[in-house]
């Protein structure tokens, strides 16, 4: 008896251990606008700047700045961008309309996404670890609007959320690349 109690505890032991592990954010899914997955493994080694975009927003035009900070630091950087409609509807445009939208106006080359939900009962896996302290091991933090700037470092951790008054080439993020 007692050995079985033992074989119990140890195995309780371990699954809580498992299931207490911050899960990598290179384990974690997205799928680009055109329908392809995204490996977030493939840029191990870069930081990655996640960042909620809208075609329809007061700060649209940081797409520019967006894709300023990816050609200047493209060697050691990786800007994605997630569409998402949530903030005030300004994302309605399907998958074609918004590649093409960041394309012609902008120039964007950086990964884009499809459509996702940064928040609420349907948030993606990606912003529940991003805003989750006790999944990034850093801070709790919540999206406030589009176009605000998760940094990641290049061995997948956590550096710092900026809101979306924070310009794409600030000193603040530059200063982290």
């Amino acid at each position: 008896m007692k050995k079985i109690t033992y074989l119990f505890l140890l195995f309780s032991y371990l699954t809580m251990s498992a299931q207490n592990e911050k899960a990598s954010i290179y384990d974690i899914q997205l799928t680009g606008i055109d329908g392809a997955n995204i490996d977030l493994k493939a840029y191990q080694g870069k930081k990655i700047l996640f960042v909620n975009v809208a075609s329809e927003c007061g700060f649209t035009n940081q797409y520019e700045g967006l894709q300023e900070l990816y050609s200047t630091y493209k060697d050691k950087l990786v800007v994605i961008g997630l569409p998402c409609n949530q903030f005030g509807g300004q994302e309605p445009g399907k998958a074609l309309e918004i590649k093409t939208f960041c394309r012609l106006n902008f120039g964007v080359d950086f990964p884009l996404t499809k459509k996702i939900k940064v928040k609420g009962s349907e948030q993606h896996q990606l912003y529940e670890w991003l805003t989750t302290k006790a999944k990034n091991g850093k801070k709790n933090s919540s999206v406030k609007w589009n176009f605000q700037k998760y940094l990641i470092d290049e061995q997948g951790r956590f550096l710092d959320v900026f809101y979306s008054m924070t310009k794409p080439m600030s000193k603040k993020i530059t200063k982290l690349i």
